[in-house]
């Protein structure tokens, strides 16, 4: 399918200087602006990205944030799944002075299945990834946000990286989608039975969570997943891991009207494009979706985002280079 020619790599000083006036006016407590900050995919090569990793830490702790959000893959698919390696990152994700919210990449659970990182179960790591990342309904952080999780739903009891919560008048939504296809595997020994059941789960809190955006007039909703649906998976046959996910965000973002953001990793490459035709005739881009590539492994940087419910668009981003990286 033929994408949208729109794709944006940086940000004219103009039209920045331009939106954060529009930001800084913002005065309603409710909807009032504020940034945030996205990032992931780090730290791959071992132990030398360990220090750029404290770098970037302190990048986002220096930026004050309102939050920030880790779009996963927190080490590279050869690094052992050990115990003593989840442990050391969840040590990190303390460290963070305000809220940060993750949500689990491939490279953590199904990548593990390789002899380099232990040729562990898949399952039996993201079940390791939910006990120890995911004991309460807290962000990371020093200051911590409240989030509320699918799995208070007694049909998805086991999805409690899957989270949800509103910020000054935006709706924000995790869900567990990952690269390496989505854990859809071709030689499945068990009709592929997680991918399905996690795929119900994530098509359901999609629709729950432009739900909550209507009920709360929301202006905005923003989805932070790992895997990169557009670009890096291009060479997949029909039976993609993704087709259904794509199908569900694209009607109801469309039907949502107002603006939409899918912020991921995956591809390692800032991004960021207009990435789902409306009219295949005409070409036409869905307007109101954006997608936010941030970059990763070798580039070890952050991306802000400012965030005004009272301005048509509401997103803009800025590049941070992380100091010594």
């Amino acid at each position: 399918m033929k994408k949208c020619n729109l794709k944006l790599k940086v940000l004219s000083l103009v039209l920045f200087l331009t939106t954060l006036s529009q930001v800084l006016l913002s005065q309603d407590k409710n909807d009032q602006a504020f940034s945030i900050i996205a990032f992931g995919d780090m730290p791959y090569v071992l132990p030398q990205d360990y220090a750029r990793f404290e770098n970037v830490i302190k990048t986002i702790n220096d930026q004050k944030p309102a939050f920030s959000v880790n779009v996963g893959d927190f080490k590279a698919s050869s690094t052992p799944c050990s115990e003593e390696v989840f442990t050391k990152i969840l040590n990190y994700y303390q460290q963070f002075d305000q809220p940060m919210i993750y949500t689990p990449g491939d490279n953590e659970w199904t990548d593990c299945t390789k002899k380099d990182a232990g040729a562990y179960d898949a399952e039996e790591r993201l079940m390791l990834l939910r006990k120890m990342f995911f004991k309460d309904q807290n962000s990371f952080g020093k200051q911590k946000l409240t989030l509320s999780s699918q799995s208070k739903n007694p049909d998805f009891v086991n999805y409690v990286e899957n989270n949800y919560w509103f910020y000054h008048s935006v709706a924000f939504a995790t869900m567990n989608i990952v690269g390496s296809n989505n854990n859809f595997l071709p030689t499945s020994k068990n009709g592929n039975k997680e991918f399905f059941e996690r795929e119900k789960a994530n098509l359901a809190w999609m629709e729950e969570t432009f739900k909550k955006a209507k009920e709360n007039n929301a202006k905005a909703v923003v989805f932070v997943i790992q895997a990169d649906m557009y670009l890096g998976n291009k060479d997949l046959k029909e039976a993609s891991g993704f087709i259904q996910i794509k199908k569900k965000l694209a009607e109801l973002s469309a039907d949502f009207k107002k603006p939409v953001l899918l912020i991921n990793g995956d591809s390692h490459d800032f991004i960021i494009e207009k990435p789902i035709v409306e009219d295949q005739k005409t070409k036409k881009c869905l307007e109101n979706f954006t997608r936010l590539q941030v970059p990763g492994e070798s580039n070890m940087h952050v991306t802000k985002i400012y965030i005004n419910p009272n301005a048509p668009s509401v997103f803009m981003f800025e590049e941070i280079h992380v100091t010594g990286n």
